[in-house]
């Protein structure tokens, strides 16, 4: 299995670099909406309050994720989907798209932190906490959307089943990863933020392991 998994989060960056136009249309997104942002609340004069930032900052970075990892079993034409259901085991499919999105989720969200930090400036007093909180973040988008986007695929709407899914388990995670980078960018201490860490630690393992479970059910219809 674990060679399994290996080929197919292989597959899935080979298949995303040669589809440059997918990759390169979210990074435009990104740096676009924060420069968005730059020129509408005021940013320029810089009066971009702390928590205005926090709150600005996730809601792209979600966004960008949502768009990243709606493709993963929507835009798989049937004859993929019957090929992989072949030569690999669900578990394996599952997993690797879990941990591919994850790495891109990642990705996504350093780069946003980077261009957040050029253009509107770096509030952020505890760097290895708020990174912590953007590598839990990452993880818990991906396996909430992944996992939706596998349910969403065997709908005719797609989009909206998807958006109506993801709703109830992608707000949680988005308030503990913005109370966790509020007390990041406030410096306060490690101990303050290791209950919602733990939460949020709680909350990835727990859509992670329903994925895990369920999705060998979906699979196979």
């Amino acid at each position: 299995m674990h060679q399994q998994i290996r080929t197919l989060i292989i597959k899935e960056f080979t298949l995303e670099w040669r589809q440059k136009y997918a990759l390169n249309g979210i990074l435009l997104y990104v740096v676009s909406a924060v420069f968005i942002v730059y020129l509408s609340v005021g940013a320029k004069q810089g009066n971009i309050a702390v928590p205005t930032w926090n709150a600005l900052y996730w809601i792209i970075i979600l966004f960008s994720a949502v768009n990243a990892v709606a493709k993963s079993f929507v835009q798989e034409h049937q004859g993929r989907q019957l090929y992989y259901y072949m030569i690999a085991s669900p578990e394996a499919v599952i997993i690797s798209k879990i941990l591919y999105n994850s790495i891109l989720t990642l990705v996504l969200a350093l780069l946003g932190y980077l261009v957040f930090s050029i253009i509107l400036g770096n509030p952020v007093q505890d760097q290895g906490l708020f990174v912590l909180n953007l590598l839990l973040g990452a993880i818990g988008f991906s396996a909430c959307l992944t996992m939706v986007s596998g349910i969403a695929s065997k709908a005719s709407n797609n989009a909206t089943l998807m958006a109506i899914l993801s709703f109830p388990v992608i707000i949680p995670i988005l308030l503990m990863a913005i109370r966790v980078s509020k007390n990041a960018i406030d410096g306060l201490d490690w101990s303050v933020s290791v209950d919602k860490l733990i939460t949020l630690l709680a909350i990835n393992a727990i859509v992670a392991v329903t994925a895990y479970i369920l999705f060998p059910y979906l699979w196979r219809s």
